[in-house]
């Protein structure tokens, strides 16, 4: 019989801890939380100086029995629940319900799931953290007040279903803010003059930059003309050279919100698919002879902190890899705000992605690889850039074109962020020319552009706005992101988030009615009072408090001035087929579909299907249709469907293949898309 028993949170990480511990430790898990507020009520007692209800959560109630039975036969308990404030209020509410007084040292904590850590947490069990546990409980209850109180007002004002919240309303604000830029854009023309010139057989590009050594602006044609009619001939003297040495600092390691950032540029991945990746590789994967290991440490953190065993043993792998140049001089030490914690990592820099790929799934050993390089690659040297800008002269006419090639790589030889505005460093060699030489103008090309309104939101971007504005926590953003388009606010087009009409109806009401819950100012500092409370420094039902005073305010306001709002369905143009009476077009789980107005005496419904323009490369009866999967994935099809079943992922252009005759589809990847054949290797140019 086990003497110990540790109480974790999911299945996979108590098979690993288990085995670490040996015979006399018993480990389960609890499953997440055993105990919350009632999802029938508000479950906060506004009368009572906010006094939380918690009760056992619905389907909980054989596991508590399963932990109570273990304990009771136990000699000692530890807690060991994941090392955040969630985790701390997980622990506190199995405490409760196991009577474990929170003073008694029984909690324990690791990072990393790997023997050593965990054994030596075992070594320095704790007591409960109350500051943690209430700055939680404060998060759990405003949240509860603001959805338990405002929801009611749109279910009765707007529509059944709609929901709102302090940090997915900020997020509707943010992309209806960004749409409503877009919409009001008035784009303005500006020019450029582009050069092609040559030096020997060195052929180059330069810019206009000044006129008399003075910026230029060209607004329009007439200035482009000015410009131009003073050019005379093709020789330009190259009046200035500036060589200069560009240092590039590598990125620090993850922390939640960059690595959420990084995996959807490079991978790919929504936010949810991310975490739940990581979240299997923190718990523990089967390394067959060498047992169940976690292969990062803990994957919700706001720190860059790295310890320095970690360090060292990077730098030991970098050295023995590429050699002592390649190692980092920096002293420098990450920051974050839960310090406690460290930056997302490897648990061993030894364990590289290519030794670990058979044990992985392809998902997870491109989270892993992308894990671990950036992690390693924080660890080396610096980039060495050389840069040069060549000033190229004729009548005060000033060309300048830049050029930079690598001189050391450093960190870029084993991994470069993704951003949108970067150039990740390519090269770009100009002739090695020396003042006063001449050079010939082969091409001279003024253009015409207009500016651009800003991007709508990916979710990367938007991710990182909530990061930089401070709203919630890193380990909300995807759950926020998910319910703003479960609610159908928004909707993503081309990974994309574009408003819908009802999102933009409940940003409206919130707005007018609620100020406060949209206000960015309020929800950071909102947050900043959440972390005055973790540490000690402010009381939560003091917060609660005086946030709940005001905001009482406006719910009464608002139920009784919001008009009622009522959302008419769109004509879908056609009658219904079975009553006659005209078709609406609805919104359902998996996106827009045709109903008969007649419901509920009439409950015919059609999928919506639109057609591209081009007949099936199959039976050349029916026609190719856009259709969605469940997984709300764009595919192609047979409009003859059954009777035909043509189906492919690619939209078909309507074109056969010039070498085999099959039909070709338009293949995207990233930002461009290329015409390639269904059946053989044929391609065409590739379209941006």
């Amino acid at each position: 019989m086990a003497e110990n028993l540790v109480i974790v949170e999911s299945p996979a990480k108590a098979k690993t801890i288990e085995k670490y511990l040996g015979k006399k430790y018993k480990v389960i898990a609890s499953m997440g939380h055993v105990r919350d507020l009632p999802r029938s009520q508000m479950g906060v007692d506004v009368e009572n100086d906010y006094e939380p209800k918690y009760i056992t959560i619905r389907g909980k109630g054989p596991v508590v029995k399963e932990l109570k039975r273990h304990a009771k036969k136990a000699k000692k308990v530890y807690l060991a629940s994941d090392p955040d404030r969630e985790g701390e209020a997980i622990a506190w509410h199995l405490a409760n319900i196991l009577n474990i007084e929170d003073s008694k040292e029984n909690r324990v904590v690791f990072n990393e799931i790997t023997k050593d850590a965990v054994k030596d947490s075992f070594k320095h069990p704790r007591g409960i953290e109350m500051e943690l546990v209430d700055a939680q409980q404060a998060r759990r209850m405003l949240d509860r007040l603001v959805g338990y109180n405002i929801s009611p007002v749109l279910w009765k004002k707007v529509k059944k279903g709609l929901s709102a919240g302090r940090v997915q309303s900020v997020a509707l604000r943010l992309v209806i803010d960004r749409e409503n830029e877009i919409r009001n854009f008035n784009p303005e023309e500006y020019w450029k003059i582009e050069g092609e010139f040559r030096y020997k057989r060195s052929k180059f590009n330069a810019k206009f930059l000044h006129l008399k050594d003075k910026p230029f602006k060209l607004p329009n044609k007439d200035e482009v003309d000015k410009i131009t009619t003073q050019l005379d001939g093709d020789q330009f003297e190259v009046t200035k050279v500036t060589k200069k040495e560009k240092t590039r600092q590598p990125s620090n390691p993850f922390t939640t919100s960059t690595l959420q950032q990084e995996a959807a540029r490079k991978l790919n991945f929504k936010a949810r698919k991310t975490m739940m990746l990581a979240q299997q590789l923190y718990e523990g994967i089967d390394l067959k002879r060498k047992g169940t290991v976690g292969l990062i440490t803990y994957m919700r953190t706001d720190s860059t902190r790295i310890s320095d065993q970690a360090k060292a043993e990077a730098k030991s792998f970098i050295e023995e890899t590429y050699g002592k140049s390649y190692v980092s001089r920096r002293k420098a030490k990450g920051q974050g705000d839960q310090d406690a914690h460290e930056a997302i990592r490897p648990t061993s820099s030894n364990r590289t992605p290519s030794e670990m790929k058979q044990f992985l799934t392809r998902d997870q050993y491109r989270l892993y690889k992308l894990i671990w390089e950036r992690f390693v690659a924080s660890q080396m040297a610096p980039a060495i850039l050389d840069t040069v800008a060549l000033d190229l002269t004729q009548n005060d006419i000033k060309f300048r074109a830049n050029g930079q090639t690598i001189k050391f790589k450093g960190f870029m030889t084993l991994y470069v962020e993704s951003k949108d505005d970067n150039d990740n460093g390519k090269e770009n060699k100009l002739p090695n020319i020396e003042e006063g030489e001449m050079v010939t103008a082969t091409k001279i090309e003024p253009s015409q552009h207009f500016t651009q309104p800003p991007p709508r939101y990916t979710e990367a971007r938007l991710v990182k706005t909530l990061e930089e504005l401070k709203i919630g926590r890193p380990s909300t953003y995807a759950p926020t992101i998910d319910t703003i388009q479960k609610r159908n606010y928004v909707k993503n087009e081309s990974k994309r988030f574009v408003p819908t009409e009802l999102g933009e109806i409940v940003n409206e009401q919130v707005k007018d009615y609620f100020p406060e819950i949209i206000d960015v100012d309020f929800t950071v500092n909102m947050e900043t009072l959440l972390d005055k409370i973790a540490v000690g420094d402010i009381g939560w039902k003091k917060v609660i408090s005086d946030f709940y005073s005001s905001f009482k305010l406006d719910v009464e306001r608002a139920e009784e001035e919001m008009e009622k709002i009522e959302i008419k369905d769109e004509p879908a143009g056609e009658d219904c087929e079975v009553c006659g009476s005209p078709m609406v077009i609805k919104m359902g789980r998996y996106g827009k579909f045709m109903a008969c107005s007649n419901f509920p005496d009439c409950r015919n419904t059609k999928a919506i299907v639109k057609e591209i323009g081009v007949k099936c490369p199959t039976c050349h009866k029916g026609e190719v249709v856009e259709r969605k999967s469940k997984k709300n994935r764009v595919f192609y099809g047979c409009s003859r469907y059954p009777e035909c079943d043509f189906v492919t992922w690619d939209k078909p252009v309507g074109r056969s293949c010039p070498k085999c005759e099959h039909y070709l589809v338009e293949k995207k990847q990233r930002r461009k898309s290329q015409v390639v054949c269904s059946n053989c290797d044929y391609k065409e140019e590739e379209q941006k």
